[in-house]
């Protein structure tokens, strides 16, 4: 839990040239249960490298995120923010949110996750979820904005990317060329190795380029 929240400026934000990784999950996982277990984990492994993490600020595996992250960076040397949408249920910032800032729609809170973020992490969740995966995705297809990978880590995810090759791909709605933004693992081992290899790159580079077939097989 933080000392306080800090409210969000993201042009000085964008200034710090900073990695960060943004982890969408579903608002309505419990506490305790295996999924948002597995999410914190993540989080903690992402915050025991000092990298910044990006949520939707709210409770479930939002929470679980927030809460790994601040478990991984006790000494809180990178940032935890939260880009929380006001809804008339269901959702206000979680505790474990350091850096803050409240939308009133969805489209700016979206682009908003766009300019921050280098990395997208997708866990298991509903509309919302899915919501956050297709407009990144789309957005990546389309080049309006540059590299930035999505990793998909748990089974529904795997079904679903099937499902888009057996009709989009294969009725020609869609180029394989779309599936180099997409990087589907079984666990956060291989979530974490993607995220060192993403994090080297950026280091190097200023920006996150594909992984090739050959030594995506060496990671994941």
């Amino acid at each position: 839990m933080t000392d306080g929240i800090k409210l969000l400026d993201i042009d000085e934000e964008l200034k710090k040239k900073d990695f960060r990784v943004a982890i969408f999950g579903s608002a309505r996982v419990k506490t305790g249960s295996k999924v948002y277990r597995e999410v914190f984990e993540l989080a903690e492994s992402i915050g025991k490298r000092k990298i910044d993490v990006i949520t939707g600020g709210g409770p479930g595996l939002m929470e679980a995120a927030n809460a790994g992250h601040a478990a991984g960076d006790a000494a809180q040397e990178s940032e935890s923010i939260g880009l929380n949408i006001e809804l008339p249920f269901e959702q206000s910032a979680n505790k474990y949110v350091e850096i803050e800032k409240d939308f009133a729609n969805f489209s700016e809170r979206l682009d908003t996750f766009m300019k921050l973020s280098n990395v997208f992490i997708v866990t298991p969740g509903g509309v919302g979820t899915m919501l956050e995966f297709f407009f990144t995705w789309q957005l990546l297809q389309v080049k309006k904005m540059g590299y930035k990978p999505i990793i998909l880590v748990g089974e529904m995810w795997e079904k679903l990317i099937h499902w888009v090759i057996d009709y989009a791909l294969k009725d020609g709605l869609i180029s394989s060329s779309d599936f180099d933004y997409i990087y589907i693992v079984k666990n956060n081992q291989e979530a974490i190795r993607l995220i060192d290899r993403f994090k080297d790159q950026f280091d190097a580079d200023g920006e996150c380029k594909p992984i090739d077939k050959e030594e995506l097989k060496k990671i994941v």
